[in-house]
């Protein structure tokens, strides 16, 4: 017993190591300036791709981000990428990775906030209502929690969200603390229909949003993808109905992080 007690002396007199925080250019090394000042701005930086290989995506191979979180996406072979990336600039290091947690899990600021929309030529709530529900196929709303003192290693939640073109959509959402941060991938759980057709298939699409407190600031990758038929692609520009999702998703969570 006294040799377990000096064991566990020695263990607790070493100091404890946090991990390093890395720069902007420590993860996605020798971005061109264009790209670097998008990545600042109020929009952040954003680029569709078509089918291509993956190495075209900042968040490739050349960057140092988990491969995991580009490649969750890939296996789902989408018809199309949509990228973007976005530092939150904050060098005194007010926000941390639990202002992100907590503002994720403020499901509800996501109701009511606008996009542009070309066809009617005004700015429209995307999402008409927005609902955590119980559980997949329990419909039933549960609070926003309050915030927490400490993040969770891994959660699912389960969300109802009354679009504007999908009418209701569900998805489930897992977050998951990562080396450097906290990763939250999004999925349908059910199809997503236009006019009672389905155009995305149950699971067929999927965001992954990655956050990390950089020297910068706080980063959000963003990497969303769908597999849609040739039929909805020629009637539906579905490019820009998820490239503008996924930028209105980003912004809520960007506006909870520094309220």
């Amino acid at each position: 017993m006294r040799k377990l007690l000096y064991f566990l002396l020695i263990l607790l007199s070493f100091p404890v190591i946090a991990e390093p925080v890395r720069s902007l250019n420590d993860i996605f090394p020798n971005l061109t300036p264009a790209i670097n000042e998008a990545v600042f701005s109020a929009e952040g930086y954003c680029k569709t791709y078509g089918k291509m290989p993956p190495s075209m995506l900042i968040g490739g191979s050349q960057s140092r981000i988990n491969t995991q979180i580009v490649n969750s996406v890939l296996n789902k072979q989408p018809g199309f990428l949509i990228e973007t990336i976005m530092v939150i600039p904050d060098r005194e290091s007010k926000y941390s990775l639990l202002d992100v947690y907590n503002a994720l899990g403020k499901t509800r600021g996501l109701k009511g906030r606008l996009y542009h929309s070309f066809t009617r030529n005004e700015s429209i709530p995307l999402f008409e209502e927005v609902t955590r529900i119980e559980s997949e196929r329990r419909n039933v709303p549960v609070d926003d929690p309050s915030p927490a003192a400490r993040i969770p290693l891994t959660e699912t939640i389960y969300l109802r969200l009354k679009d504007v073109n999908f009418g209701n959509s569900f998805y489930r959402a897992d977050m998951s603390l990562d080396q450097y941060g906290l990763r939250y991938s999004l999925t349908n759980n059910r199809n997503l229909t236009y006019l009672l057709v389905p155009v995305i298939r149950e699971e067929r699409f999927i965001a992954q949003l990655y956050f990390e407190r950089i020297t910068e600031g706080i980063l959000i990758y963003g990497l969303a993808g769908a597999d849609v038929s040739n039929f909805v692609a020629s009637k539906i520009d579905m490019e820009s109905a998820i490239s503008k999702r996924l930028a209105v998703i980003i912004s809520w969570v960007a506006d909870g992080i520094t309220e």
